[in-house]
């Protein structure tokens, strides 16, 4: 029982102290109501997490390893928001809105050397995507992605038959996001991919190779659709992103 409370708290944040602090101030602050709750967040989460000038945290957001957590001036946390930072940590930056039940998971226990999560300024994570940050996820300025969007940094080796995959390892290469990218309901973006800039994911698309700076991608495999070279060609294409 005592190695089970260990592991389950060694899960939760740096320490005895962290988990205590980080958990009583969740308890007492985390739950309060309307801009009351907003302005008594941002005062008290200060003591437990990186806050660069003024943040809205709404109520009934979970956060662990929360002094791994730093979040930009005028940045949004939305309800139902949970951020895993272990060990390396999350990074949101100015005016990035993080919105409704999204999970941003980095949950490294297995000392990845590049596991974290970075979003640049003036993004929109949309409602219920999920991050995964083990092999490491920088997303750029501007991203904005649709609800249900999944970014996976980590995938499963699979390679020998006569063996569980549980037993032979992950991978964990990394994701990057380049500025001004939009991704479009339920796509999913795979380990190892680079997203160029101004580059559109269509709704649905799975992304498992690297995709090239303003082209619109669409399919499973996603392949490219077309290039931007217009507003009245990016018009045209909406339908299908959303």
């Amino acid at each position: 029982m005592l190695k089970q409370a260990q592991l389950y708290l060694n899960r939760q944040s740096d320490s005895i102290g962290r988990y205590l602090l980080e958990q009583l101030v969740q308890w007492m602050f985390g739950w309060v109501p309307t801009f009351a709750g907003i302005a008594l967040r941002a005062l008290a989460y200060r003591l437990i997490l990186h806050m660069e000038g003024s943040s809205a945290i709404e109520a009934g957001t979970r956060l662990r390893f929360a002094n791994h957590i730093q979040l930009g001036r005028g940045s949004y946390i939305d309800q139902g928001v949970y951020i895993h930072a272990c060990p390396q940590g999350v990074r949101i930056g100015a005016r990035t809105l993080v919105m409704h039940g999204s999970i941003l998971h980095v949950y490294n226990f297995r000392d990845l050397p590049h596991a974290s999560i970075t979003i640049g300024e003036d993004s929109l994570i949309g409602e219920m995507n999920v991050i995964r940050g083990q092999g490491g996820i920088s997303i750029g300025n501007r991203v904005y992605t649709s609800p249900l969007v999944q970014i996976i940094a980590v995938n499963h080796v699979f390679d020998d038959p006569s063996r569980p995959f549980v037993e032979q390892g992950i991978t964990a290469e990394g994701i990057i996001v380049e500025d001004d990218v939009w991704i479009g309901a339920g796509a999913i973006v795979t380990d190892g991919v680079r997203i160029g800039k101004g580059a559109v994911i269509a709704a649905g698309a799975v992304v498992t190779k690297d995709v090239a700076a303003h082209v619109v991608v669409g399919g499973v495999p996603a392949k490219v659709i077309r290039e931007i070279t217009d507003n009245a060609g990016i018009m045209r294409q909406s339908k299908a992103v959303y």
